[in-house]
């Protein structure tokens, strides 16, 4: 189903940024911003702004980063179409446009947690987020931020969404596409970024947990957000079927995080939040709660190497008509992007079978109309694969945006290291000269 949204710029009020030595609440003591009334939410159209506010950014919640930026809060839908709040972040570069429109690109964040909303990016961003980032335990927004900043740098506008909702439905990837698409269309509707509506060029980036809403977005882009100009696509380690990655992860090191994925994804799905309920141990029902608790860096090691089959009364838990249905419901593969693909992942990797991903790619491949490009890198793994392919990734963002036409059809790439290629290596020196600015408090973006 498409959504109407509003043609012209919101002009919602502003809220001005805190002053000096106010520090941000966090999401559960921020309901004014992050719960707004439940009428007020229907009576908006998905994308459009309830609330907007300035914030300050920073490295880990301590640097202070010289960029402008703005929280919105937005009317998204669950997966069952029922309307919801979100929240997305989004920074623009200083200086002027040159005379050109902005372009956008949405990046997801791997959150990696089903605990509390301080877990998300729009509290972890925020200069002052007390206790920082590394403290609450969510790494991973801070180290995957050079992207963004890499991205503000080369001067992109940048979205970053709390896709996992109010929930925090970690890998409930129907929701999390849709959330993603609503921020898209809430930022480009914000009037201080004087974008230009549904014609922005928009791209999408997202690593691991953060593929999840990024290629789930993908695939719903025709039939719910078809009136966006999504130009490119890039995902890595791409969770292409949960149950194949939880049997994969059964007593292995990637046991917690998977387990994190099935409580996120119980929030959404009521059929196997019960299911699960009659069927944990009252071991692992304890061990989710404290799960509950935590953010990524904590909750990882709760419960690694845990065989699955022993936690729970029956036989082949992640099998039978309600795993069967949600499974099937979450798994990527239900449709062909419209928009070109970079997709990438590492051939050894041991959260993500590549397996997957070579199916998924060759089902979009069997439509004539698919572009899609897929690296396997035999040299890295899960984690490795991230942070080695990002030049790559961004190389090939930058030239959807320049308008570098992509032929219909698929290219698969095998290669040792995807940090080898020499035509990435002068996005490094970009990506080191950005950090350096943004360091020593100059301004990022085009001048």
């Amino acid at each position: 189903m498409a959504w109407p949204v509003a043609a012209q710029p919101d002009s919602v009020p502003v809220r001005p940024v805190l002053p000096s030595g106010v520090l941000p609440a966090a999401p559960e003591y921020d309901p004014g911003f992050y719960e707004p009334p439940a009428e007020v939410v229907a009576a908006k159209q998905p994308g459009e702004i309830i609330a907007a506010r300035e914030v300050h950014l920073g490295f880990y919640s301590v640097l202070p980063i010289n960029v402008d930026a703005w929280q919105l809060s937005f009317r998204s839908t669950d997966h069952l179409d029922r309307p919801i709040a979100a929240v997305t972040t989004v920074m623009k570069p200083r200086g002027g446009d040159g005379g050109q429109p902005w372009n956008l690109l949405s990046y997801q964040f791997a959150v990696d947690s089903e605990g509390p909303r301080h877990c998300a990016p729009s509290y972890v961003l925020q200069e002052g987020a007390m206790p920082p980032a590394p403290v609450i335990g969510s790494l991973l927004v801070g180290t995957e931020f050079l992207f963004p900043i890499t991205a503000l740098g080369a001067g992109w506008v940048v979205n970053m969404p709390d896709f996992d909702g109010p929930d925090m439905a970690f890998g409930a990837g129907p929701l999390n596409g849709r959330i993603t698409l609503d921020s898209i269309r809430a930022v480009q509707n914000f009037a201080p970024l004087g974008l230009s509506g549904p014609q922005t060029k928009t791209a999408l980036a997202g690593y691991s947990g953060g593929a999840i809403p990024s290629v789930h977005a993908a695939e719903l882009h025709s039939s719910y957000a078809p009136e966006l100009n999504i130009v490119g696509v890039a995902a890595g380690g791409i969770p292409a079927d949960l149950r194949a990655m939880l049997q994969q992860a059964s007593g292995n090191l990637a046991s917690g995080l998977l387990l994190s994925g099935i409580f996120g994804v119980e929030r959404e799905y009521p059929d196997l939040a019960d299911y699960l309920e009659r069927h944990m141990s009252p071991a692992l029902k304890a061990l989710r709660s404290v799960k509950s608790g935590l953010c990524y860096l904590y909750s990882l090691p709760v419960l690694p190497f845990l065989p699955y089959e022993q936690m729970f009364d029956i036989p082949n838990p992640f099998h039978g008509p309600v795993p069967d249905q949600i499974f099937d419901a979450l798994r990527m593969g239900h449709a062909v992007p419209k928009a070109p693909m970079f997709m990438f992942n590492a051939n050894p990797d041991w959260v993500v079978p590549v397996g997957t991903v070579n199916a998924l790619v060759d089902y979009y491949c069997r439509d004539p109309e698919a572009r899609v490009r897929y690296t396997r890198d035999h040299f890295s793994e899960h984690i490795t694969a991230e942070y080695l392919g990002m030049a790559q990734e961004f190389l090939w963002l930058k030239e959807r945006f320049d308008g570098v036409p992509v032929a219909s059809g698929c290219e698969i790439r095998d290669e040792g290291s995807m940090v080898l290629d020499p035509a990435s290596w002068p996005t490094w020196l970009q990506t080191a000269g950005t950090l350096l600015a943004a360091a020593v408090q100059q301004p990022i973006g085009r001048r």
